[in-house]
């Protein structure tokens, strides 16, 4: 899914009983309880297309979905995309059409971004708040115009995301809107600094279109071999990349042209996690979830600038909190972290740099392949999350030397 700024599109998954926990990236342990191993996943279109290319396949979030290809490892896979190109499958991601004359303004009244000063086929990452104004899920909206948008949810919230929208659509007093989900579509994203050279080469050799002229929060409808795609510059690992929305009977046949360019190898979800902590990205369901508010999840950014008067219409639930926090301050903020020794995983807890008071936790950790150093991101108490700050990680029952530090850990590259 398109990422628009170090933010989370995953959500919450379940552990596999094939790969030890202790293996398992964050985007694989998740809740535990959000599926029952027994009952039967959901498949993308691309299933057997992954089980042809040796895909080891684990539960995530209701879905059988890739972890990693063959005899490729994670690091390996991770530092492909670094260097040249990967593509992932990400059909799980629930996608939707909201048009009609009332569109753009019932969304408005889900999220707290500027909607309304959004220019044709541009893009930004938003969230949709519950009255109490927590994160019931983080969204990219793309406006094609008043009257016409294209939002990619969370699969991990599917259901919640469908009964919130539904309850809002049943209150709604305004003008006309459809919605509709694509229930059935692909889903791809290319990443990687070589990632405009396959499209180009595979699809547009004649000139047809312009694939610079889409920026980074852009997108366009393109034909692809003959095929009408959404397809959208932006993405979840900080790198150049392309979302690329397939129609259900085509799906198959683009990504497997597109897998055939030597630059690209296919990637699964144990390297997506590292690609998006590396590029400071929540995930759904570990940095986020409905207790936490867009100000502390340091998304502050995504509540327009218009919407954050007091008398401003159409109002956007939980906001009361969040103008509070915006005037305030909250009492915990999202911050990255290096740690010095073992990596710090979800649950470790953040002391201040003696080693006796508890300022926070840790949502997401791993050895970052870039860097070469333990990297993560976590909640800490306000007035200590400033850059530079030194606190103690608790790991294994043994505090280790950490640092409060800037995210994205590593550059983004966003083709602007």
């Amino acid at each position: 899914m398109i990422a628009l700024q170090p933010i989370l599109r995953c959500s919450h998954a379940t552990r596999p009983t094939s790969v030890s926990r202790r293996g398992v990236p964050t985007l694989i342990r998740g809740f535990a309880s959000s599926i029952r191993l027994s009952e039967e996943l959901h498949k993308t279109p691309l299933y057997d297309f992954h089980v042809e290319n040796k895909a080891k396949m684990v539960p995530f979030a209701g879905w059988s979905m890739p972890l990693s290809y063959g005899e490729v490892g994670q690091i390996t896979a991770h530092k492909h995309v670094r260097s040249s190109a990967g593509l992932f499958d990400v059909s799980h991601m629930l996608q939707h059409n909201f048009t009609g004359p009332g569109s753009q303004e019932f969304l408005l009244s889900l999220c707290p971004s500027s909607l309304d000063k959004l220019k044709p086929f541009s893009s930004t990452l938003s969230v949709l708040l519950n009255e109490e104004g927590g994160i019931i899920d983080d969204t990219i909206i793309t406006k094609h115009s008043d009257e016409s948008f294209y939002v990619v949810t969370n699969a991990g919230r599917s259901k919640e995301d469908k009964e919130w929208i539904q309850k809002k659509l049943s209150e709604w007093k305004g003008g006309e809107v459809k919605w509709d989900t694509l229930e059935g579509w692909g889903l791809v994203a290319l990443q990687g600094p070589k990632a405009s050279d396959v499209i180009k080469q595979m699809f547009l050799k004649d000139g047809q279109f312009d694939l610079d002229s889409i920026r980074f929060g852009q997108s366009a409808f393109v034909d692809l071999d003959g095929v009408k795609c959404h397809v959208a510059r932006g993405g979840y690992t900080g790198e150049d990349g392309f979302e690329i929305s397939i129609p259900p009977a085509n799906a198959v046949e683009l990504t497997s042209k597109i897998t055939k360019h030597p630059d690209v190898q296919l990637i699964g979800l144990g390297a997506r996690d590292s690609l998006r902590l590396e590029a400071g990205m929540c995930l759904y369901g570990h940095d986020l979830d409905e207790s936490v508010s867009p100000v502390e999840a340091a998304l502050s950014w995504v509540i327009g600038k218009n919407r954050r008067a007091e008398d401003s219409q159409p109002s956007f639930p939980g906001k009361s909190r969040v103008l509070s926090e915006l005037s305030s301050g909250p009492s915990r903020r999202r911050v990255g972290f290096e740690i010095t020794g073992s990596p710090a995983r979800e649950g470790c807890k953040v002391f201040d740099s003696t080693g006796t008071t508890q300022l926070g936790i840790i949502t997401s950790g791993i050895p970052s392949p870039t860097l070469g150093k333990n990297i993560a991101m976590g909640y800490i108490a306000n007035g200590s999350h400033k850059k530079g700050t030194s606190v103690m990680v608790e790991v294994r029952k043994k505090l280790r030397e950490a640092v409060v530090t800037p995210m994205p850990f590593v550059p983004t590259k966003y083709f602007k």
